[in-house]
């Protein structure tokens, strides 16, 4: 079993080698609000916010509004510790979050629950990866 971020954060400080501690959270969610999902001004919000409660730091904040028949809005914060990136498919009711992070202070996962909250779903697919280089 790999060691918990907490502990490679520990080994890390206690060797003389930096390491980078890769933190991957990522998913999907079901069922979502048709409406919510093509509402780029609203999904900027949400994304911003879960910057925040992530404790990352924003560099740049990009967002897209697709029309036609599927339709749906792509919203990607870049962050000094990597990025938060959040897709959506109206016509689908489908949405999928991916929060990557390197570095000990970052919380990817509190940031995929409070997009993952805000869009309401009715079944979510949360994945974690461990992207740590020891």
């Amino acid at each position: 079993m790999l060691p918990r971020f907490e502990e490679k954060i520990m080994l890390a400080s206690q060797s003389t080698r930096e390491v980078v501690v890769g933190k991957h959270v990522f998913g999907n969610l079901y069922d979502c609000s048709e409406k919510l999902l093509t509402d780029e001004k609203r999904l900027r919000k949400i994304v911003l916010e879960a910057v925040d409660i992530a404790r990352m730091t924003l560099v740049e904040l990009k967002s897209w509004s697709f029309g036609g028949k599927k339709g749906g809005v792509s919203v990607i914060a870049l962050v000094q510790e990597s990025h938060i990136a959040l897709h959506t498919w109206a016509h689908y009711r489908y949405a999928t979050i991916d929060v990557y992070t390197c570095g000990p202070e970052s919380q990817p996962e509190k940031a995929f629950d409070y997009i993952s909250s805000k869009l309401n779903p009715k079944r979510v697919s949360k994945h974690i990866a461990d992207r740590s280089s020891v």
